[in-house]
């Protein structure tokens, strides 16, 4: 009984990669159903007009940051803290992200140090809140999955950074679904709680792909970090302590490092990969 359990936490292709990539689809297609038929606050409230001049919705956002965390949160087999941490992660990125995406439709600054000037200067705006908000839920997340304070911290770098890298890619239709998709795929054939973790991105993306490209919706701040945020959480899954081995490493701890390091890098020359996502 006991080797059964332990192969079903911490196996190779278990637990089902299938079956939470199904629920994580039909999670964010019921809800973004949902909002078609009755957005709160009204359907003007929800559109916006894209680089093309189209109205399209912002239903996608919500859409995926729901569909994402009840995935997660009711995956089969994953440890209690990785589904708590991944229900907070992502929530918390998505609704930073919406509450920026509804606060600040009208503020064209964008990026870090626009939304960091305004705020020596006083204003708070809702960037800013985003910027803040996220980061404090990465590090939550990462002191929930890791034990150790560095990789609690680099854990909470990862969390976050990732789902602002997905949010930068967000400036044509289909490119942060696309990104999604394409970084949580190989994500499907690492063991442990990181497979399962890996397959939520997967089908909450694909769930609204469609939809992006064809625009009809956007992802938005709320839909990207989200994605963001359990592609992030699915990596800390294959690096850190709750890892498939279940065991510390100093290759474990590398790799977070490697991985910080690289979305640190990636924020600091993000107009530059935003211009190139949008000439791809």
């Amino acid at each position: 009984m006991t080797t059964r359990t332990t192969r079903t936490t911490t196996g190779g292709r278990t637990p089902g990669r299938s079956a939470v990539l199904l629920a994580a689809a039909g999670a964010t297609r019921a809800v973004y159903g949902a909002l078609r038929r009755r957005p709160p606050g009204g359907a003007a409230r929800w559109e916006r007009t894209n680089y093309a001049g189209r109205t399209v919705t912002l239903h996608a956002g919500p859409a995926a940051a729901l569909g994402t965390a009840l995935a997660a949160a009711g995956a089969p087999g994953l440890p209690a803290r990785a589904r708590a941490a991944s229900a907070l992660a992502v929530l918390a990125a998505g609704g930073c992200g919406l509450y920026d995406d509804l606060a600040g439709a009208g503020d064209p600054r964008r990026g870090f140090r626009a939304h960091l000037s305004a705020l020596r200067h006083g204003e708070v705006t809702s960037g800013a809140v985003k910027l803040f908000g996220i980061g404090a839920a990465g590090l939550a997340a990462g002191a929930l999955l890791e034990d150790r304070p560095v990789d609690k911290v680099l854990a909470g770098v990862v969390i976050a950074g990732s789902a602002h890298l997905v949010n930068l890619l967000d400036v044509r239709p289909g490119r942060a679904a696309g990104a999604a998709l394409a970084l949580a795929a190989p994500g499907l054939l690492r063991r442990g709680p990181a497979g399962p973790l890996s397959a939520v991105p997967l089908g909450a993306a694909a769930a609204v792909a469609a939809d992006d490209l064809g625009e009809r919706t956007m992802l938005g701040d709320a839909g990207a970090h989200a994605l963001g945020a359990a592609l992030g959480l699915a990596v800390v899954a294959g690096w850190g302590s709750v890892r498939s081995s279940g065991a510390e490493s100093g290759g474990g701890r590398l790799g977070l490092a490697a991985h910080a390091a690289g979305l640190v890098a990636a924020a600091a020359v993000g107009d530059r990969i935003s211009r190139l996502a949008g000439a791809l």
